[in-house]
């Protein structure tokens, strides 16, 4: 599938998954979309808590769901995210993922071959591979 038609297949249901996160302190809504290589989708919102430690990104949540249902292989994330009234992420808009959900993408994915998808509130869209966004990553070798 090439990226055009991923981002109009995964970008659509990381924004329907952000509406179920939990974001009573920063009002930050994130969604994700993980497509397994087997094809199935898993949504993921960001969970926050008022501990702040125990809370946890859509990357995350859509890659451990995934994982438990016995899941290993991944093609390509879909990320979204603005403020619940409307406001885009700061920057160029985009919510990308935090360096703790890189690395633990990289632990399942080809830094080279998966794809991480992004659109911003705007509708502007940008496709990266992992290793563009985790350079240096720690990644299991054979």
């Amino acid at each position: 599938m090439d990226r055009e038609k991923l981002m109009d297949t995964l970008i659509p249901q990381a924004w329907e998954a952000a509406k179920n996160a939990y974001v009573p302190y920063s009002g930050f809504r994130v969604g994700a979309a993980l497509l397994t290589k087997s094809g199935v989708v898993y949504p993921g919102c960001n969970i926050e808590n008022s501990a702040y430690g125990p809370s946890n990104c859509a990357e995350r949540t859509a890659v451990f769901s995934a994982v438990a249902r016995g899941e290993r292989e991944f093609a390509a994330i879909a990320v979204v995210g603005k403020f619940a009234d409307g406001t885009p992420a700061g920057g160029d808009g985009f919510a990308y993922p935090c360096g703790v959900c890189r690395q633990v993408l990289a632990e399942f994915c080809s830094p080279e071959d998966f794809l991480v998808l992004l659109e911003n509130a705007q509708g502007e869209r940008k496709a990266l591979t992992l290793g563009e966004l985790l350079p240096y990553g720690f990644v299991l070798r054979d």
